[in-house]
This record gives structure tokens, sequence and C-alpha cells, in this order.
């Protein structure tokens, strides 16, 4: 199934974890993408691994954090494919500590990351969707955003700030022929959760129903959905894929 054929997709932290998955799960679904990404080392592996006979896959180091870059690497492939038609807002990072202990400065890197790079990459993109008609971005929040989460004030702001952000995204850029929605992992196998004590695990597994936690692949799936016309009366909503997760 070529869902996503010949479509041009932007992948935020694409070249670890959820966003890793995601990039393999476009390729296979037909997608020309544009992986971005500030790590060139995983940038580059992620090219050797997946890179097609066609070369449907670019990888490009992105501080999604910096406005002029982010419109550089958006301008860069409107240049070379004429259209942008996908952007899946991925990036993300984490800099736990409990309200008492947290410190400013962890407080704005995960707000930059995880809330104003959205506003950055959906604004260029949504810039160049409007221009030609028509358009999907897909934002990364949480489960976390929803229910909340000890030890995670930053994070959770962001988080709920996203889902915030589409649902006003929703309404400006529908009648502009732009599709907006976001997705909510809940506890999901990358390799920064895998590297956990396994207790920590299990109890992560066992707050879901279906007492696991789950893939990437799996929440790339939902992305890939999303970004298909198989969606295509879907607009300003968050899925949750976590398993039933109850709060």
């Amino acid at each position: 199934m070529n869902r996503l054929e010949s479509k041009v997709a932007i992948i935020t932290g694409g070249a670890a974890g959820i966003g890793e998955a995601t990039v393999e799960k476009f390729l296979a679904e037909g997608a020309v993408v544009s992986a971005w990404d500030v790590n060139p080392e995983l940038g580059d592996q992620l090219c050797q691994r997946l890179q097609t006979n066609d070369n449907r896959l670019e990888y490009r180091q992105v501080d999604v954090t910096d406005e002029s870059v982010v419109t550089e690497a958006i301008e860069a492939l409107v240049a070379k494919y004429e259209r942008v038609d996908i952007l899946i807002n991925n990036a993300g990072i984490t800099r736990d500590a409990t309200l008492l202990k947290m410190e400013s400065a962890a407080f704005d890197q995960v707000i930059d990351v995880n809330l104003k790079a959205v506003y950055l990459c959906g604004q260029a993109a949504a810039r160049q969707m409007v221009t030609q008609g028509s358009g999907v971005i897909i934002n990364a929040s949480s489960v976390v955003g929803l229910y909340g989460n000890f030890g995670q004030t930053n994070y959770v702001a962001s988080k709920a700030g996203v889902i915030g952000m589409t649902q006003v995204w929703a309404r400006e850029l529908g009648r502009k022929g732009v599709r907006v929605n976001a997705v909510a992992p809940g506890f999901i196998a990358t390799e920064m959760v895998k590297k956990m004590p396994e207790k920590v695990i299990e109890m992560m597994a066992g707050k879901a129903p279906m007492q696991r936690i789950g893939e990437p692949s799996e929440v790339a799936s939902v992305y890939a959905f999303l970004a298909s016309d198989e969606a295509s009366f879907v607009h300003g909503t968050t899925i949750s894929v976590d398993g039933g997760l109850i709060s």
C-alpha cells in the first residue's frame, strides 16, 4: 500500500526513536522524506540504512528552535520539490525534575524544543501549504499533556500547549486546505525508555490495560494514517496511542 505516493514529507527528530520509525513507514508508503535532526551521525546512519533506490530520503541537520535555519530548510525543500505536503512535528526532549528542584534553564530548553519549535516549523510549512492549497500538519503531543505527570512540569506544559496550538491551527487553516491534528503517545519503547530499569518499564506497562508499552512503529502507523487521504475528514483532534492508558 502506497498511501503517501510522491508526497513530500518533513519529519523532525527523524533520526531516532519514533521519528526514525516514521521515516521508515513513510518511505514504505511511497513518500519523499526529508528527515530533520540535530545529530548528523545519526542522520548519516539513517540514510545508510533506509535510503531507497530512487533516493527518496534526505537528511538535513536542522535546529528546529532556530527560525532562520527552519526557514532555509523549508525553502531548500520547496526549491527541490516545489511543494511540502506533510509536516510531522516529532522532535522533542525531556529535562525532568520536580517543581521545587527544576531549574529555569531546563524549563526553557524543553519549551523551546517541544513547543516553540512546533510553532516555528508549523508556521513555515503552513505558509507553503496555504500557497499550494493543501497539506497536512501533525504535531507530537503526549498522554502527559492530557493527564499530567509527576516531575514533568516543563514537558507537560509543552505537550499541553501543542494540543492547544493544534486546535487553533485547525480553525485557521482548515478552510485553506490544510489539515492539522495531534498524536499523544503513551509509554513507547524508544532507546531512552529501554535504558530504564526493568522494574520501571514493568510499572509503566502495568498502567495500560493492554499491559505493555508501545512500539515506535505503532505511533508511526498513526502518523501515516493521519497524513493520508484516508483521514481526509479528521481535523483538529488529538489521537492517543497509549494502549488504553487511564490517568
